[in-house]
C-alpha cells in the first residue's frame, strides 16, 4: 500500500486545525475501570510493558490483559529494545533488566506483531507534526519523537479495530480529540500523577 500525500491533507486539514489541545476532564475519558473484562480487542502502549513488569499496572489492566485479545506494535518493540544499546553494560541491574526485556519480547506471539505501513507512517508524519504544534511543547524536549511513535501506535490500533491501552494519559487524550474514531482506554498507575 503506497502514500497519497493529498488525501491524508484532505482527510486530516492540518492547516485548518489552530489553538491549543487541553486535556479533558477526567469524567469524560475512557477508564479501564469502566471497561468490561470481555471485549474488543486490544493494542498494547509502550506504557503497559513497563508498567506491568514494574508491578505498577492496576488489577484491572492485567485482568484485561488475561482476558482479552492482545495486538502489539514494531513501534514498542523499537521502544523496548532501545534499552539493549542505552543501558551502561556495568551497571549492577542492566543483566536483570535486559534479561526481563528480552523474555517479554520473545513471549509476543508473532502473527500479533504489527508494523505500520507505508500509509500509516505518511499520516503519522502529519499528525504528530500537528499534534507538537497544538500542544505547545516546548521544542527539542523529545516531544516530536515521542508523539510520533505515539501516533504510529494509535494509527495501527485504528487500522485493526482495536482499543489502545495506555497509561499515557495527555497524549492519547490529545489524539482521540483529533482523531475521535481512534479508541483508547486509560488507566492510572498508583503513582502517577492526577494531571498526566
Amino acid at each position: 500500500m503506497g502514500f497519497d500525500l493529498s488525501e491524508a491533507l484532505r482527510s486530516i486539514k492540518p492547516q485548518k486545525r489552530q489553538g491549543t489541545l487541553e486535556r479533558r476532564a477526567d469524567d469524560d475519558l475512557p477508564w479501564v475501570d469502566d471497561e468490561p473484562t470481555i471485549g474488543g480487542p486490544l493494542f498494547l502502549d509502550t506504557s503497559v510493558y513497563l508498567d506491568v513488569l514494574q508491578g505498577r499496572s492496576p488489577a484491572e489492566v492485567d485482568t484485561l490483559l488475561t482476558y482479552r485479545l492482545c495486538h502489539h506494535s514494531a513501534v514498542c518493540l523499537s521502544e523496548l529494545t532501545h534499552a539493549f544499546g542505552r543501558l551502561d553494560p556495568k551497571h549492577a541491574s542492566t543483566k536483570a533488566v535486559l534479561e526481563t526485556i528480552q523474555a517479554t519480547v520473545n513471549d509476543v506471539p508473532e502473527h500479533r506483531l504489527h508494523a505500520p505501513d507505508t500509509a500509516i507512517w505518511g499520516q503519522a508524519g502529519v499528525l504528530s507534526g500537528l499534534l507538537f504544534r497544538l500542544s505547545n511543547l516546548p521544542r527539542g524536549a523529545g516531544h516530536e519523537r515521542r508523539f510520533l511513535n505515539d501516533v504510529l501506535i494509535f494509527l495501527q490500533a485504528r487500522q485493526l479495530g482495536a482499543s489502545v491501552l495506555t497509561g499515557n494519559i495527555r497524549d492519547f487524550d490529545y489524539l482521540s480529540q483529533m482523531i475521535p474514531t481512534g479508541r483508547i482506554i486509560l488507566y492510572r498507575t498508583s503513582t502517577a500523577s492526577p494531571s498526566e
